[in-house]
């Protein structure tokens, strides 16, 4: 059985939707427009009705809709974002690339997301915006945050882009539930493959309730170019369209979405109800108030190396989100940052192991997951 485990099996989802998926491809072979169009329009308007919220706007990928987003909220040289060390590059490298300076705050052990209570202390002139990541698909404290910006004057920006579909149940700014991406000013979604919602290739969108971000945004994807004159060049922009192709198979995707969804929870539920009386791991929890989409099934496990490559040995990929926190990075090492600055963080990066999780995987596959991780911690 072991071997037949893969981490991710993207080949059968693709077999599932297989004929609409094709459909739409030749839909628009047909059209001949391949960047823009009539299918990219359609998925912004179907990703607006999903989530819940004014404007969707697509672009070529998650890290270019945070770069945007800030580039559309005027933040660049000398100016500071509070963020978590512990996230993929893209979030620190989107606020470096526009010449401000990420400024990290520890994560909660709990959840891995941004401790809220620790950001306050790091507002100073300079800062100009929140950056919350929703790891792993379990939204932050994002109901903290928002208060925390309001009382400071300062910009929200969602890093949703592992959270599509996650859902925050409180008394937040016009409704009690609402999903992510859509609480703060902008919210940021990435369509790698590997994602919830993947295309086939990079994809990525920005969501606000803003016009006026909205429309800022729009002019910064498209080289600045005004929307009735693409030669009249309002601004400079950049070169981040979503294509023809990607945007017609993320609106058949868009629509089993809330469906793939709940079975990855069912994965979860099932891992959790057998791992959780394994007093060497810490199973994922899920905070009241909130669900989580299990972008990643994320256990914290003593010997977490030892854990890995007897899995890996016995045919059970695993992965490490992450293994070297943002602000030990080399490429970040400019900021000043040691190690012992964020101790959850670096904690988490030497215990932290993510299971082969996906809506398709077979309860054999589970049940295989998780008589292997007993049989090592009888043994160890």
């Amino acid at each position: 059985m072991g071997n037949k485990i893969v981490f991710l099996d993207l080949k059968l989802q693709y077999k599932s939707i297989k004929n609409k998926i094709e459909k739409s491809i030749q839909r628009v072979l047909d059209s001949g427009v391949f960047v823009g169009g009539e299918e990219v329009k359609k998925f912004e308007e179907e990703l607006t009705r999903f989530c819940g919220v004014k404007y969707a706007i697509s672009v070529n990928s998650g890290t270019d809709a945070l770069f945007l987003s800030l580039k559309a909220l005027g933040i660049g040289q000398g100016d500071e974002v509070i963020t978590t060390p512990f996230t993929f590059i893209a979030t620190a490298e989107a606020i470096a690339n526009c010449g401000a300076r990420p400024v990290f705050v520890d994560i909660k052990s709990d959840t891995f997301n941004i401790d809220p209570e620790l950001v306050e202390g790091l507002i100073t002139k300079k800062t100009k915006a929140i950056m919350p990541v929703h790891i792993f698909g379990q939204m932050a404290d994002m109901e903290e945050i928002i208060l925390i910006a309001k009382k400071n004057k300062l910009f929200v920006i969602e890093d949703s882009a592992q959270a599509m579909g996650a859902e925050y149940r409180a008394s937040l700014p016009r409704k009690s539930t609402a999903k992510a991406g859509t609480i703060g000013d902008l919210g940021c979604f990435s369509f790698f493959p590997s994602k919830s919602l993947g295309a086939m290739g990079d994809g990525g969108a920005v969501l606000t309730n803003n016009r006026k971000l909205s429309d800022k945004i729009r002019l910064l994807k498209n080289h600045g170019s005004s929307l009735n004159n693409k030669y009249k060049n309002l601004i400079l922009g950049v070169n981040s369209r979503l294509d023809g192709l990607q945007a017609s198979i993320l609106k058949v995707k868009l629509m089993y979405l809330n469906k793939w969804n709940k079975e990855r929870e069912k994965v979860a539920d099932y891992y959790s109800e057998n791992l959780k009386e394994i007093k060497e791991i810490n199973i994922p929890i899920v905070k009241d108030g909130r669900n989580h989409i299990f972008h990643q099934y994320t256990i914290r496990a003593k010997s977490r190396d030892k854990l890995k490559k007897y899995l890996e040995k016995e045919g059970i990929p695993t992965m490490i989100y992450y293994p070297l926190p943002l602000h030990l990075q080399p490429a970040l090492k400019y900021l000043g940052y040691k190690k012992g600055d964020f101790v959850e963080a670096e904690k988490a990066s030497k215990e932290v192991l993510s299971l082969p999780i996906y809506p398709e995987l077979p309860v054999k596959g589970q049940d295989f997951v998780v008589e292997k991780i007993k049989e090592f911690y009888k043994k160890w």
